[in-house]
C-alpha cells in the first residue's frame, strides 16, 4: 500500500495533477515523502505545505523541521530558518546537521559570534571534519581572531596540502600576524596555483622581510602576466610598487622615478602614498624633488576638469533677454502640497 501511494504521489507531483484526494489517507511518513519530492523539484511552497503536516507527528517532526529550515534558508528567510534549527537544538543539542545549518544561517544573518559558538560545538562532536574546521576558521578570520585561525587549521595538515582554499586562509592568517612562516605558506600555494592578488600578497611579505630582489622579481612577474583591465591589483599600483621598492632598495637607480611616472600615466593618483615615500630613509634629495614634481603633476591633473568647467561658464553670454528676470513667467502658486506628475 505504501509503495503504491508513493508511486501515485510522485506521479501527481510530476504530472501536475492535484493530490488532494490522497490527503486524508496519507500517514505522516507519506506527507514527509511528498514534501521532500517537492523539495527536490525546487517547489518550496508545496514542500512547506506537506512538511508542515508531517511535523505534527513525532516520528517525522525533527526531519520535517530541519527541512522546513532548509526551505526558509533557500528562500532567504534566514531569521525564520534560524528559529527552526534552534528548535531542533533545544531538543537535541548534539544534532550535528542542525548545528552546521544553524552556524551557516547565523553567518547569513551577520551574527558571526553566534556562528562561532555553533562551529565550536560542531568540532567538539566531529573534530576530524576538515570542512567544518575550514568554515569555523573563516568565521574566526572575519572576527579577526587570526591566531585561532592558525591553531584550528593546523589540525588539518592533509587539508593544507590538498585544499588550496584552506592553505590560502592559513597563509593569510600568518601574514596578518607578521609571521615569517607566511612566506613559505604562500610559496607552497603558488607552486600549484596562480593568482595575481595572492602573488602580490606574497611579494609584499618578501618586501617586508627585506628580500628586495625576490620581491621585485615577483612584482615584475605579476605585471608581465596581469590580465587586461585587472582591478586587484591594478597595473598603475604595480608600477608604483615597483618604483617605490627600487627607490628604497637602490636609491641611486633612476628606474624608480621612471616607474612612478609610468604609474601616474596609468592612473595612479595616491598623493598620500607618495608623500609617505618621501619620508623613507635613503631617499635622496634629488629623488625627493622628483617625487614632489610627480605629486604636483597629479594635483594639477585633478584640477583640470574644474578649471575647464569654469572657463565654459565664463565664456557663456550674459545679459540676454532670456536671462532678464522681468521676462520670466511667475511660477504657479503652490497650494502647499507636493504633487508628482505621472
Amino acid at each position: 500500500m505504501k509503495i503504491f501511494f508513493l508511486f501515485v504521489s510522485c506521479y501527481c507531483i510530476l504530472s501536475g495533477i492535484s493530490c488532494a484526494v490522497f490527503r486524508d489517507v496519507a500517514s505522516a511518513e507519506e506527507y514527509y515523502t511528498i514534501g521532500m519530492a517537492y523539495f527536490d523539484l525546487g517547489k518550496y511552497a508545496e514542500a512547506e505545505k506537506w512538511l508542515n503536516k508531517a511535523q505534527r507527528a513525532d516520528k517525522t517532526m525533527v526531519a520535517s523541521e530541519y527541512n522546513l529550515g532548509r526551505i526558509a534558508f533557500e528562500t532567504k528567510r534566514y531569521n525564520e530558518a534560524a528559529l527552526y534549527f534552534d528548535k531542533i537544538l533545544a531538543k537535541d543539542p548534539n544534532n550535528v546537521m542542525a548545528l552546521k545549518s544553524a552556524a551557516y544561517t547565523q553567518i547569513k544573518i551577520g551574527e558571526l559570534r553566534v556562528a562561532e559558538a555553533f562551529y565550536s560545538r560542531v568540532l567538539a562532536l566531529v573534530p576530524e571534519s576538515a570542512d567544518d574546521g575550514y568554515n569555523y576558521a573563516l568565521v574566526l578570520y572575519a572576527l579577526e581572531k587570526y591566531d585561532l585561525v592558525e591553531t584550528v587549521l593546523s589540525k588539518y595538515r592533509f587539508a593544507l596540502l590538498e585544499n588550496k582554499d584552506v592553505l590560502l586562509l592559513f597563509a593569510r592568517a600568518q601574514r596578518v600576524q607578521h609571521k615569517p612562516e607566511a612566506a613559505d605558506s604562500y610559496a607552497q600555494w603558488l607552486e600549484a596555483n596562480n593568482d595575481p592578488k595572492v602573488r602580490y600578497e606574497y611579494a609584499a611579505i618578501l618586501e617586508e622581510g627585506e628580500f628586495y630582489a625576490r620581491a621585485l622579481e615577483e612584482y615584475r612577474t605579476i605585471l608581465k602576466d596581469l590580465p587586461q583591465g585587472s582591478e586587484d591589483p591594478k597595473k598603475s599600483l604595480l608600477h608604483y610598487t615597483i618604483g617605490r621598492l627600487i627607490l628604497i632598495a637602490d636609491p641611486e637607480n633612476e628606474e624608480g622615478i621612471t616607474e612612478l611616472e609610468t604609474a601616474v600615466t596609468e592612473g595612479f593618483a595616491d598623493t598620500e602614498a607618495l608623500e609617505a615615500l618621501m619620508q623613507e630613509n635613503g631617499i635622496s634629495d634629488i629623488h625627493k624633488g622628483d617625487i614632489r614634481r610627480i605629486i604636483d603633476r597629479i594635483i594639477a591633473k585633478a584640477k583640470e576638469p574644474s578649471e575647464q568647467d569654469a572657463a565654459k561658464q565664463n565664456d557663456s553670454p550674459e545679459g540676454s533677454a532670456d536671462e532678464d528676470p522681468s521676462n520670466k513667467e511667475s511660477p504657479p502658486q503652490s497650494d502647499g502640497v507636493l504633487k508628482i506628475s505621472p
